[in-house]
């Protein structure tokens, strides 16, 4: 057998194994969305990494580093910044505070919080979740089309399609508890690959030195972190990529990691863990797209975001190519399975359990949660196969949309208590809204990233729209 496949035919095994290991272990719904509130801070922050840096991380950055150089350093610094906040001032008091209020989802969470009889919170919330994150999964179906395709010469939709059947499958059977536990194994692997590969590279090209006289020839502007831009666009470019932090505050599938844990005291120390692999982690997926840029820039390379795959069968040897590609699937898998998740505990537990039938089992819950997580699935394979966009571009959209909805509403009502249900919904309504007309408007997109003035006009809708319908014995507090 081809050493390269070998190596990815042990990951799927080991992935196979986990998810039937772990089916039999869910007996309630809270098993299925949520694992019982029984994991440890190790498998909760590599699940959370491993689930917040998709096939973008491994695929995406390399390949707009390789693109447009280092510009690109403003995303890390700001995706760094983002987590090492959202680990310090959301974690704990969400991990609380759900539990305070019963709540095992999001939506759930805000409702309980400011007691929202209308369910007005928790049904917009939850289209705000299905729309968003099928696009997000497609992304990562796309990403399996493109790592496949490099790697094994699998045709795109064929690649997309196994790289969804394995998801659903380990997703479908062992629920959270699964995908927490192949997030841990994902996770490492993801930091390996993007130690290895660069490392790699940088051997291939002679060192730092010779990668710094190679681009200051053929492409100078790569070696500046204003990309070539002056003035007003390279301040742009920098909230551009500074912006990408503010979402990490509002993405379902990362907070439910911190509502998960066992131990709230534990969260201190996985905010250490946690950014240390972030760090890591970013810069190796910035060298990778520099390295490739020497090694492949005279024009071997048609898709920029191949290089990942690429790069490991011409580096390493072919054993080790199998497993480090298979990094690039567990980017990809570790953030659709938890999104899978989360959009099905939105289905499921806020508008199935507690709008149509109150009085479901847990064995008809859990029951419906498969169901709905292969028809989610489904869903995002049809987007994937029709979609034309970039896994980055794809990835930025559903990031922008989800970060503005809920990061303004999730920071205000943790460390707010004048936040009310109505600042919530404005600023929900206020963050998607504008998400999606800057996104799909020309001459504002290519203005800046849509998170930016997005996430700054949900704030301020939930500030302003609080203090005017909070209490009176509150607004002079």
């Amino acid at each position: 057998m081809n050493p390269v496949l070998l190596g990815f035919a042990a990951y799927l095994v080991t992935i196979f194994v986990v998810g039937l290991l772990t089916a039999r272990l869910n007996k309630t719904i809270d098993d299925y969305l949520l694992a019982g509130r029984k994991l440890g801070i190790w498998i909760i922050t590599f699940s959370e990494r491993a689930s917040g840096e998709s096939a973008w991380l491994l695929l995406g950055l390399p390949g707009v580093v390789f693109v447009s150089g280092l510009s690109e350093l403003w995303v890390a610094i700001g995706c760094t910044s983002g987590i090492l906040f959202s680990w310090i001032f959301i974690s704990r008091r969400l991990r609380t505070e759900s539990e305070y209020n019963y709540a095992i989802t999001i939506p759930e969470f805000l409702e309980h919080k400011f007691n929202d009889t209308s369910r007005s919170i928790r049904t917009f919330a939850t289209i705000i979740i299905v729309f968003f994150f099928a696009f997000y999964v497609s992304a990562q179906f796309i990403g399996a089309g493109k790592v496949l395709n490099a790697s094994f010469g699998i045709s795109p939709f064929w690649g997309m399609l196994l790289g969804a059947a394995i998801i659903l499958f380990y997703t479908i059977m062992g629920g959270f508890l699964a995908v927490a536990w192949t997030d841990l194994f994902q996770g490492a692997l993801m930091i390996a690959t993007l130690v290895i590969l660069p490392l790699a590279g940088l051997i291939e090209i002679g060192g730092w030195g010779k990668m710094v006289e190679h681009l200051s020839q053929s492409h100078p502007d790569h070696l500046s972190v204003l990309g070539g831009n002056s003035g007003i666009f390279a301040a742009f470019s920098i909230i551009s990529g500074l912006a990408w932090g503010l979402g990490y505050m509002g993405q379902p599938h990362l907070l439910v990691r911190f509502m998960a844990i066992n131990k709230p005291e534990d969260l201190r120390r996985g905010t250490l863990i946690g950014i240390t692999w972030s760090v890591v982690a970013f810069w190796g997926a910035i060298f990778l797209g520099l390295f490739a840029l020497v090694i492949f820039g005279n024009g071997e390379i048609s898709d920029a975001e191949k290089i990942m795959p690429m790069m490991a069968t011409r580096l390493v040897p072919a054993w080790l190519a199998g497993i480090l590609i298979s990094g690039a699937i567990a980017a990809m898998m570790s953030t659709a399975d938890s999104q899978l998740l989360v959009t099905t505990s939105a289905v499921v537990r806020d508008i199935y359990h507690n709008l149509i039938n109150r009085k479901a089992s847990d064995k008809r819950l859990v029951s419906l949660s498969r169901v709905i997580t292969f028809l989610v699935g489904l869903l995002a394979m049809i987007i994937a196969l029709i979609s034309q966009e970039l896994v980055f571009t794809m990835v930025g959209f559903a990031w922008s949309g989800l970060g503005a909805a809920f990061g303004p509403a999730m920071l205000l009502t943790l460390w707010w208590r004048k936040t009310t249900r109505e600042g919530v919904l404005a600023g929900m309504v206020v963050g998607t809204m504008t998400a999606i007309i800057w996104h799909f408007t020309p001459q504002l997109s290519g203005l800046v990233y849509e998170l930016a003035p997005s996430y700054i006009l949900a704030l301020i809708a939930v500030w302003l729209v609080s203090l005017i319908t909070a209490p009176r014995d509150q607004r002079s507090d």
